[in-house]
């Protein structure tokens, strides 16, 4: 029988998300999971938050029983390993016990297992090695399954990798030519939800499509400077001048993107992300137009259809430069607090001896006020406590401003003016606020 209840895992994703409201859309009983949903896509009683990658086999085939689902879709995946972040664990141990349940369930289940294009012999990274490590797994199991192995993938939303191709294509920055040059056959969401709403109506007995891997893309070879080329038309930013960053300050900013990883962060730009972006993004969606009768919408149509509007164009701009303001407040209290400490201590003592503060209180209060600074950029530093960092700078700089016009109000009027550059630090800082979500 055809499926009408589909469990979608990794339901706030790029590619999850999407096909979610769109199964649903169609008519379909779609319940969507993740680790965790903003505020705005937890539009649904059906997206359902839970722990997946530390659910056992059993407690994954109570959940398919619970719903009675005929068809999952696997959305998830991670880029790199790092912290909250292992490939292995991801792509292949939870696609193990997931086939556990499904055999366990008592139910014919079909599963659609979102992959990466591309063949064994040329994956170099942990992600593109232990997707494929999955794929086998998924084709030994015996179970019926689709292995969709899409482009990359255009869509209305953009995080990560999508984002950071819409961000060169608004910036005045052009790839080199090595880079540009690579192939990068794209893929419409659009399409790949059709792909899985077609599956989905399809007996899952039917042995013409129990057991098959598809390349999803348009089949017209695509450069991923042509890629950009697109947005910029759509951003109006195709005539502007570029500069062409050398090759190697690339592989300095993937460097950066690994270490930036490490504080909790999940920048686009990591070395696998390189790695992945030089072997290029290439296959044959022969067999899948052909089965299931899906044209593809080209790179153009893709991007032609949702004309840019000025939220894309702010985003866009915003997203590398989001990077820039965090890394600048972090050195900026980080600098500040250790100057005063270590190299101008003196100075700042003398600033408070010379406003007449008791001489008990000098030392205590230079050298706590020093290590607020520190402690404020190192909570800025790290994803999870970047929010209250921020807040706790913009506080920190308020009481400094109202803190001097009553105690030490010259300071004010001096030369270089270090407390009137206050209030443009605490903007700076409410961007960066505002800035935060990534979905």
């Amino acid at each position: 029988m055809p499926a009408t209840n589909i469990l979608v895992l990794g339901a706030s994703g790029l590619i999850g998300r999407y096909v979610t409201d769109e199964l649903r859309a169609r008519g379909f009983q779609v319940v969507g999971v993740a680790r965790h949903f903003s505020s705005s896509q937890k539009v649904s009683a059906l997206d359902l938050e839970l722990p997946v990658m530390s659910m056992d086999a059993a407690a994954l085939a109570q959940l398919l029983r619970t719903h009675d689902v005929d068809l999952i879709v696997n959305c998830l995946g991670v880029l790199q390993d790092g912290p909250g972040s292992d490939t292995q664990a991801v792509h292949r141990d939870f696609v193990a016990r997931l086939l556990e349940a499904i055999s366990d369930s008592g139910r014919t289940i079909r599963l659609v297992h979102i992959s990466i294009p591309g063949t064994a012999d040329e994956d170099r990274t942990a992600f593109s090695t232990t997707k494929r490590e999955a794929e086998r797994l998924i084709a030994a199991s015996g179970i019926p399954y689709a292995i969709l192995r899409p482009g990359f993938v255009i869509a209305p939303a953009a995080y990560g990798g999508s984002a950071m191709l819409r961000a060169l294509a608004a910036l005045p920055v052009d790839l080199p030519a090595g880079e540009a040059g690579m192939p990068f056959q794209p893929v419409a969401v659009e399409d790949i939800a059709a792909t899985i709403a077609w599956l989905a109506g399809r007996d899952v007995a039917d042995e013409s499509v129990r057991a098959v891997t598809w390349d999803l893309m348009q089949p017209q070879p695509i450069s991923l400077g042509g890629v950009i080329d697109q947005f910029r038309w759509s951003f109006g930013t195709a005539k502007q001048l570029r500069i062409t960053p050398p090759s190697f300050l690339i592989d300095l900013g993937a460097r950066l993107g690994d270490l930036s990883s490490r504080l909790g962060w999940t920048p686009p730009l990591r070395s696998t992300a390189i790695a992945e972006l030089r072997r290029g993004v290439t296959g044959d969606p022969a067999a899948w137009m052909a089965t299931t009768g899906i044209v593809p919408k080209t790179i153009a149509q893709a991007v032609g259809g949702h004309p840019a509007t000025i939220q894309d164009k702010w985003f866009a701009r915003l997203f590398l430069i989001k990077a820039l303001i965090i890394a600048s407040l972090v050195l900026f209290w980080v600098a500040s607090g250790f100057i005063a400490l270590v190299i101008s201590y003196d100075a700042a003592a003398d600033i408070l001896s010379a406003h007449h503060f008791p001489p008990t209180l000098v030392a205590p209060v230079t050298v706590l006020t020093s290590l607020m600074d520190i402690s404020i950029g190192v909570l800025i530093a790290f994803r999870r406590t970047v929010a209250f960092g921020l807040i706790a700078g913009i506080i920190a700089s308020l009481g400094y401003m109202v803190v001097a016009a009553i105690l030490t109000p010259d300071l004010w009027i001096e030369p270089l003016g270090a407390l009137v550059k206050t209030g443009p630090a605490i903007v700076l800082m409410l961007v960066a606020l505002t800035t935060l979500d990534n979905r």
